[in-house]
């Protein structure tokens, strides 16, 4: 079996990594965020990766290409927002928060240079 194009991006492989690291990680979260911050921030690192995936999709229209590639950047900033209340509230540790929120910088810059040059995974005219 043929493994997707997308997959095959540094940017979705890093954001599916950080993806199940959350859902592992929010598994001992209090039972009363089950559907509060729990399903907010595996929602929104999802998210991520999905629009990366639907994004590589439409590539072949560069402004849709580079939109979903931007909707995957608000939504890797959302997954932020959400480490900081779970770092805050103790729900994770220090390095876990850390070492996520700065991963998913380094997601948000990959993508911000996908989003500037999309004309550069446009697809070859067979």
């Amino acid at each position: 079996m043929k493994k997707a194009g997308y997959k095959e991006l540094r940017v979705y492989q890093l954001a599916y990594e950080l993806s199940l690291k959350i859902h592992k990680i929010t598994k001992s979260y209090p039972y009363e965020e089950r559907f509060s911050l729990t399903d907010q921030i595996r929602r929104s690192s999802r998210s991520v990766c999905a629009n990366i995936g639907e994004g590589y999709r439409k590539r072949q229209y560069p402004k849709n290409f580079a939109k979903k590639l931007s909707d995957s950047n608000g939504e890797a900033t959302e997954t932020q927002i959400w480490l900081d209340y779970s770092k805050d509230l103790g729900y994770m540790t220090t390095e876990d928060y850390t070492e996520l929120y700065d991963k998913y910088e380094s997601v948000g810059n990959m993508l911000g240079n996908m989003i500037s040059s999309p004309e550069k995974f446009k697809p070859r005219e067979q």
